[in-house]
């Protein structure tokens, strides 16, 4: 908490803000009721930036246990938490209440600018504070909205809100936008060094803050497009017109994680959690691109015995893996459940060896030194029958095998060891990890890239919105711009040019919109036995998206991509597309055992989608109901359903 008691040692509201805001109850605290003459509008906007970065308490229930298990891009890191449509009301309050506080401050930030507008004690910058405290109060309200639903927009500001339905709070964040971004005054181009260091995201360049908020009302007004078009058109053809985006890397909102523990801290921080490769991640980067694993294996280890050793590990196109299906699961729609394979995949989209580690790999422990019981080197691991007896033993190492959720049922309690990884103080690594530089708190966190501006301009071209660039050109913009930010571009045009199917179906090329057949062939080894054989695979049929007929449009393109793009930073994005759209494919959760919070996941269906059998929002902490009964109540109501985690939000009625 270093960086932000330097603040409140400076001004006295912020401390009322930071002493208070672990409670709920707290978001009826007026903290501007003190000296408002004595404080700066810059302190308030840089603490309420920091502030909800979250910490690592508050991340690890809300970033890893929610956003990370909802978005699909790593593994549940316990398994049996959002992703069953389970919740806890503690972890759901300190989001809550970490939020609110976040949210507070940036109000009082613009009540101060304000009021000295109005005194005539004003800086020749305090209007372009005002519009960029309203722009991030946007974002904030953006983000508390998507996963709650109805939220207050006249909220934290010294009295019980009043909630508003999810339709006339995201009306209203777009109406800020809009004003805010066309306030700013970009004739001032600098502000004294003191004040630019008062915003960690962009130091105050008005230019860029304009940029981001144009690009943050695409994303808002996109969110729109299934169940209001007519509005989301029209803001979304606003902003895209406004001429300044945030289309370049040096554009990037992004924050600077650090070392410790307060509001700086980074999001992957809790080490006892491996992170592995979620089974949605992999079923989309797997054969996308047609880049080689051995092109790329000399970029992505060192070591050259090493390389030797994973080089000679890959394994051919149309091999699936050894197939064990006693061991591993069969009741889940993911196509490739029951098979582990025994090396690397022939060829992957070049992102996913940047953000993963593979078994086996030097510093594949994302804490070499043996730091929280968590060591990761160990790949060998013992296949079990269904009375626990060992009966074969294998080594992961240069393997690729996502980790699934759900409930194993019986099988969870002597399937082999190929999945645990997951559990705190094993040393066993037999999955793809999140890679250490996203672990040791000195990355940057992105919420907002160049890449979305791309793939949200060629989604509303898709659309037949009126955007600057054609649909082609914002789409392959969008993947080079994502490459660039992964220091991978050297494969970009091999990998434009590729018309190979992932395991969902979904190709690169964009003028390659040939549907895949429905099954295709491939080899396999029995696990036990040895035996060789051929099996035909059938490619997800994705209920959710057209009926689970068409893998392969431009849409489904854009959304592939954009998915791969936004990880491991913008889950809370993943789940927001995949609520609106259905895409991209998402498998359900094993079903071995039953799952209660899963009602309407059963044997009988779980090969088919369903919105219902996915987490749709949070509910609301008890601690709103116990000091706001009416605000609970309007809340609730204007949800159109009930305060549950399968009630689907207003723009999610795909």
């Amino acid at each position: 908490m270093k960086h932000i008691l330097k603040k409140t040692v400076l001004v006295l509201a912020p401390v009322v803000i930071f002493s208070a805001c672990k409670k709920i109850t707290d978001i009826n605290t007026n903290p501007t009721a003190a000296s408002k003459d004595q404080v700066q509008v810059e302190y308030f906007i840089d603490n309420s930036i920091i502030h909800a970065q979250m910490n690592p308490g508050v991340s690890e229930r809300t970033f890893i246990l929610y956003w990370a298990a909802a978005g699909r891009q790593v593994s549940d890191a316990d398994g049996a938490t959002f992703s069953w449509g389970d919740y806890n009301d503690e972890w759901i309050s300190e989001y809550y209440s970490n939020q609110s506080g976040a949210l507070n401050t940036i109000n009082s930030a613009i009540d101060v600018a304000s009021q000295q507008i109005a005194a005539g004690t004003q800086k020749a910058y305090t209007n372009n504070l005002m519009q960029v405290a309203r722009i991030w109060r946007a974002y904030l309200l953006s983000e508390m909205s998507d996963n709650f639903g109805s939220m207050p927009t006249t909220a934290f500001q010294g009295v019980n809100p009043s909630f508003t339905d999810v339709k006339t709070v995201y009306y209203y964040m777009l109406a800020e936008l809009k004003d805010a971004t066309s306030k700013l005054d970009l004739s001032i181009t600098s502000v004294p060094a003191s004040v630019q260091s008062e915003d960690p995201a962009y130091g105050f360049n008005f230019s860029k803050w304009q940029a981001y908020g144009n690009s943050l009302r695409l994303r808002l007004a996109m969110r729109l497009s299934e169940v209001d078009a007519n509005k989301a058109k029209t803001e979304f053809e606003s902003a895209a017109a406004s001429g300044n985006l945030l289309t370049d890397k040096s554009q990037i909102f992004q924050i600077q994680e650090k070392p410790g523990w307060d509001d700086l801290s980074g999001m992957y921080s809790r080490c006892w959690y491996q992170l592995p490769e979620a089974v949605t991640f992999n079923n989309l980067v797997i054969n996308l691109g047609s880049i080689t694993s051995q092109t790329q294996i000399p970029t992505v280890i060192s070591d050259p015995a090493l390389q030797t050793t994973a080089i000679a590990n890959i394994k051919p196109a149309n091999y699936a893996g050894q197939y064990y299906p006693v061991q591993l699961t069969t009741k889940t729609n993911n196509p490739f459940s029951a098979y582990w394979l025994d090396g690397l995949p022939n060829t992957i989209d070049p992102r996913a060896y940047q953000i993963f580690y593979m078994p086996g790999n030097n510093g594949s422990s994302f804490y070499p030194n043996g730091t929280c019981g968590a060591v990761g080197n160990n790949t060998v691991g013992n296949v079990k029958d269904v009375n626990g007896n060992v009966i074969k033993t294998i080594d992961a190492k240069f393997t690729w095998n996502p980790l699934p959720d759900g409930n194993w049922g019986t099988k969870g309690d002597w399937h082999n060891s190929l999945f645990q990884g997951q559990d705190i103080g094993v040393t066993t690594s037999m999955n793809p990890v999140l890679k250490q530089q996203f672990r040791n708190q000195t990355a940057q966190r992105v919420f907002f890239a160049a890449w979305e501006t791309y793939f949200l301009l060629a989604e509303g071209a898709v659309r037949g919105w009126a955007t600057p660039v054609n649909a082609q050109t914002a789409y392959e913009t969008g993947i080079a711009k994502s490459f660039e930010y992964w220091g991978v571009s050297q494969y970009l045009s091999a990998y434009l040019a590729s018309t190979d199917y992932n395991r969902d179906g979904t190709s690169v090329n964009w003028n390659s919109t040939t549907e895949p057949a429905n099954s295709y062939s491939m080899n396999y080894i029995d696990g036990l036995s040895g035996t060789p054989g051929t099996v035909s695979i059938n490619y997800p049929v994705n209920n959710l998206y057209k009926n689970g007929t068409v893998r392969n449009d431009y849409l489904t393109k854009i959304i592939t991509q954009k998915f791969i793009a936004q990880t491991p930073w913008l889950p809370l994005e993943t789940w927001s597309d995949h609520r609106r759209l259905g895409l991209p494919f998402f498998e359900n959760v094993v079903l071995e055992g039953p799952i209660q919070t899963l009602p309407t996941l059963t044997n009988s269906n779980y090969m088919t989608c369903n919105q219902q059998f996915l987490p749709q929002r949070m509910k609301y902490p008890s601690g709103l109901q116990n000091s706001n009964v009416n605000g609970y109540n309007q809340a609730v109501s204007a949800l159109g359903g009930a305060d549950a985690v399968l009630t689907p939000l207003w723009w999610a009625q795909h």
